[in-house]
């Protein structure tokens, strides 16, 4: 029998991984993660350092200049997709939380890209529906309430250009997928893992780094 392919990560192997980055010894990501870490449990919403990176890579390998965020926080990986943007390029974020959103605009303005971004507070939902009929997007980045994720996928999938990328957070969450009963977040997940498997409008992978990171690109 061959060897799977994959490898479990130790702790001393996880930091090896995130130091062979872009960015790895970045001094303002690394002031924003720890002001974040002072929040206390809630920090853990925060992506990680490695798909900060990557999230950046994406969006300037498909050429993106229009993106959406849903779920921004203290604004990590929507300071990742701005710096990666060019300089003329648009983020929207949306979020609930005026107080954490405090964190990330003081951030942006730090690192100068707070004039590529548009912060709206408030359901996202109500938000996508309100947004203007001719709107479009490259690149979309879903990181909110779980079960919420098939609803937004649904709203955002037609605004999305051909070959745009729509991104989803936590998508194993927590490894709590394999056995979603009884918890209403993993279900949703779970679901929506097998639904967009076998969605024909999409090309779909689930990538195995942080707590699972599903990309889809519309077909």
């Amino acid at each position: 029998m061959s060897r799977p392919k994959f490898l479990t990560l130790t702790p001393q192997l996880y930091d090896y991984v995130c130091a062979q980055r872009t960015a790895a010894h970045d001094p303002l990501l690394e002031r924003l993660r720890t002001d974040t870490d002072t929040l206390g449990d809630i920090s853990r919403m925060q992506i990680s350092r490695e798909q900060g990176t990557f999230l950046a890579l994406l969006t300037a390998a498909i050429g993106a200049r229009r993106v959406i965020e849903l779920g921004t926080f203290t604004g990590y990986s929507a300071l990742c997709f701005a710096r990666a943007l060019p300089d003329d390029g648009h983020l929207l974020c949306l979020d609930l939380s005026a107080e954490w959103t405090a964190i990330a605009r003081r951030y942006w303005r730090e690192a100068g890209v707070d004039k590529k971004i548009e912060l709206r507070l408030g359901p996202a939902a109500e938000h996508l529906l309100n947004l203007d009929p001719a709107e479009t997007f490259d690149l979309a980045f879903i990181d909110a309430d779980k079960t919420g994720y098939d609803h937004y996928y649904e709203l955002l999938l037609p605004r999305l250009r051909p070959n745009g990328l729509i991104l989803f957070d936590n998508m194993l969450y927590g490894g709590h997928v394999l056995k979603p009963k009884g918890d209403e977040d993993a279900q949703a997940i779970h679901a929506l893992n097998r639904k967009l498997a076998a969605d024909p409008r999409v090309e779909a992978v689930l990538l195995p780094f942080a707590d699972g990171l599903q990309i889809c690109r519309k077909c």
